[in-house]
């Protein structure tokens, strides 16, 4: 994990999908746990994801609000 990856999960949209336009930080749990499952798509945005489930998932979301407060 970078600070930059960090940073772009509070930058980066969702590209596709339910959550579309959504930031990457505000995604839901559950739909980050559906990934999960069933398998991130390939490059950034599914490592990203990938990074956000693992932080979801361990309770570190709010390792992200200095990131906001900047942005």
């Amino acid at each position: 994990m970078e600070t930059a990856d960090l940073e772009r999960l509070v930058t980066l949209a969702m590209p596709f999908g339910k959550y579309k336009g959504r930031l990457i930080a505000d995604l839901p749990g559950h739909y980050l746990n559906w990934f999960a499952r069933e398998g991130f798509p390939p490059g950034e945005i599914g490592r990203l994801l990938a990074l956000m489930q693992e932080m979801d998932h361990n309770g570190l979301r709010d390792l992200l609000a200095p990131l906001r407060k900047r942005g």
